[in-house]
């Protein structure tokens, strides 16, 4: 990857925004029993939390990197394969169905091909039983139902052909048959295209809460949403589970402002009580300055996107305070920051590992960063951030 050369006093300072008294707890065991502490002032996150993306990580199918495509994401399986790890919630997206059952996938249409045609129909608009009619079926080991193909963001149709696959499933499965020490940080997923009454999200709210509040038992769940109204009205009903504002963080332009940058999500997030971000890792290296406002405003912050399957990024964010980081790359990233820490002599505090070049290449392995690689480090990364 080439680097576009810059001069130094250039480079974004964001060491500055680092608060002084940062802790190094970077990574330890899974939360407790109910998992999060919600208080009117705020959440306390008790560590610095990982989450798998989509379970084990998205399918990105066109991508070289057989990573990207080794298990079917927002399935059973792949929930499963990420709490072999310690990752303390996976994240997912869930939408409603036309007979009101929650079920969970990505994607607000369904893409397949029948007699030589692709066709594509809205999931929303599916009943429970046409949207299980896609691909493996639950029914018989190697049955398969109707094709299932997925547009890539060019427009280019591909197979979903993944190496492990697995059915298609309901949120009330994933309660069922995920692990129950694994968290649950469920996106309220809504289309960016259309404009929804209150009376139709409330519809749907009622649907997934319904779910939650009857399989939900002492698993720790995060709600999440990049639709403000939704974010705010699932706040309004109910008051046990936290709920995050989902931004790009000014990456991208919407209509609804309220989207276009992290000091609109702090404000909603005040006005409507909501108890923490969940933002674009690159509008969080863009605009660190926001990360002291988001922790004076008493809200958690976590982030998602690409740069978070680089360890050196998401250390950096630890060091920024932010609270956590959705991954893909759940097993290189647990790995890497579990090599990077080391328990305390004196207590049971966990401390960052900090080595010569000599130590690492004796050691042979996971990212451990002298003063000097670390002071590179932050120049770096804001160069990172302007590459497609």
């Amino acid at each position: 990857m080439a680097l576009k050369a810059v001069h130094v006093s250039d480079v974004p300072n964001i060491i500055d925004q680092v608060p002084e008294n940062t802790s190094l707890a970077l990574y330890s065991t899974r939360l407790p029993k109910g998992g999060l502490d919600v208080e009117r002032t705020g959440l306390k996150m008790p560590k610095f939390l990982v989450i798998g993306h989509r379970g084990s990580g998205m399918n990105v199918l066109q991508s070289p990197d057989r990573r990207m495509k080794a298990i079917k994401e927002n399935s059973i399986l792949s929930f499963n394969y990420a709490s072999n790890f310690p990752v303390d919630f996976v994240e997912f997206d869930v939408q409603v169905t036309r007979d009101n059952c929650p079920i969970i996938f990505h994607d607000n249409f369904i893409l397949s091909q029948e007699h030589g045609t692709i066709y594509e129909r809205r999931v929303t608009e599916l009943s429970l039983s046409e949207f299980l009619s896609y691909g493996p079926q639950r029914e018989a080991t190697g049955k398969t139902g109707k094709s299932l193909l997925r547009k890539t963001k060019d427009g280019k149709i591909v197979s979903w052909n993944v190496e492990e696959d697995d059915y298609l499933c309901t949120l009330e499965e994933a309660f069922q048959k995920v692990k129950p020490c694994l968290g649950f940080n469920i996106e309220l997923k809504f289309d960016d295209h259309v404009v929804y009454p209150q009376e139709q999200l409330l519809s749907v709210l009622h649907a997934i809460l319904k779910v939650v509040f009857e399989h939900g038992k002492d698993r720790p769940i995060i709600f999440s949403s990049f639709q403000p109204d939704a974010a705010l009205l699932v706040r309004k009903l109910q008051s046990t589970y936290p709920v995050f504002f989902l931004t790009n963080g000014g990456t991208e332009t919407y209509y609804d402002v309220r989207r276009n940058s992290l000091e609109e999500a702090i404000k909603l997030c005040l006005e409507g009580s909501l108890q923490g971000i969940v933002s674009e890792v690159k509008g969080i290296f863009r605009n660190p300055s926001a990360v002291p406002k988001i922790k004076e405003a008493k809200l958690s912050l976590l982030t998602y996107g690409k740069l978070n399957n680089v360890t050196e990024a998401v250390y950096l964010q630890h060091l920024m305070g932010v609270d956590g980081v959705i991954v893909d790359l759940v097993q290189e990233i647990t790995e890497a920051l579990s090599m990077m820490i080391k328990p305390s002599k004196e207590g049971g505090e966990e401390e960052m590992v900090l080595e010569s070049k000599e130590q690492q290449n004796e050691g042979k392995t996971k990212p451990k960063f002298s003063e000097r690689e670390l002071s590179f480090l932050l120049k770096l990364i804001p160069q990172l951030m302007i590459q497609p």
